[in-house]
């Protein structure tokens, strides 16, 4: 009788012990189940921001493109005509030469600074240069207008390709990066330096105010460093940002490797 009641708990704890491992089983692979589906929906919803911050960005260079092209058929054939007028004026009326000469000489680099400005907004033309020359010509025509000091460090040894989509990228980080230095930074020196080797890295620095980022990266005050963050994500990049109140700022743009 005692064997038979030990034999009964023996098979009972055995099949006790053959459910508990069966349901911690079916707990696991329901638990890997939803593992894979968060991963999927996860990787589903990453693509979607990227094909979302892709199509956003499309726009962008799109109404960059037309501004550019708008800039250089109106504005700039604009600036011809008047300057033409001025030459004829010159020409009917020498004694006004000395008169008209500052005239036609401002007239003539607001013209080049239109052809600068609609150079730098036009993708098109920015996938045919050097990246390095593109980003220094830009830094070069922004240092003829505005009291900021800028100072650009190339790696001239390197010789890395860069996809069209990466040329625009970057550039527009950097324009990005530099029309937030100059609209609340209120410094007087930039730093650019920029290399290839043995990965892409551009470092922006500038001594102005600086500021707590731990404490506003999330405010609607950092749209644009937001922006610039999800432009480098779609090519594979980086943002790394170091700021202290009264210190300047560092913004930096790798590749993420």
């Amino acid at each position: 009788m005692l064997n038979n009641l030990a034999f009964g708990i023996a098979i009972g704890l055995i099949l006790m012990s053959l459910i508990v491992l069966f349901c911690a089983l079916i707990i696991k692979l329901y638990i890997q189940k939803i593992n894979n589906y968060t991963k999927v929906i996860y990787e589903k919803d990453l693509n979607f921001q990227k094909t979302l911050n892709s199509t956003i960005i499309e726009t962008q260079e799109q109404v960059l493109n037309n501004i550019s092209q708008d800039l250089h058929d109106d504005a700039g054939q604009q600036l011809t005509a008047i300057n033409f007028q001025l030459e004829n004026i010159k020409l009917d009326l020498p004694e006004m030469n000395k008169a008209l000469a500052p005239i036609s000489e401002s007239v003539s680099n607001l013209a080049k600074s239109i052809r600068s400005i609609s150079h730098s907004l036009n993708n098109q033309l920015l996938t045919r240069q050097d990246l390095f020359k593109a980003i220094s010509a830009e830094a070069e025509r922004l240092q003829k207008n505005i009291p900021i000091a800028i100072t650009v460090t190339l790696d001239d040894d390197s010789r890395k390709t860069f996809t069209a989509n990466e040329k625009i990228v970057i550039y527009r980080i950097f324009q990005e990066i530099i029309n937030n230095i100059l609209k609340h930074a209120k410094a007087t020196t930039v730093t650019i330096e920029l290399k290839a080797i043995p990965n892409f890295k551009m470092t922006v620095q500038d001594n102005g105010k600086g500021f707590d980022y731990q404490q506003v990266k999330n405010s609607q005050n950092t749209i644009g460093l937001q922006n610039m963050m999800h432009r480098a994500e779609i090519i594979g990049y980086r943002i790394d940002v170091t700021s202290t109140p009264g210190a300047g700022t560092i913004i930096t743009l790798s590749e993420n490797k």
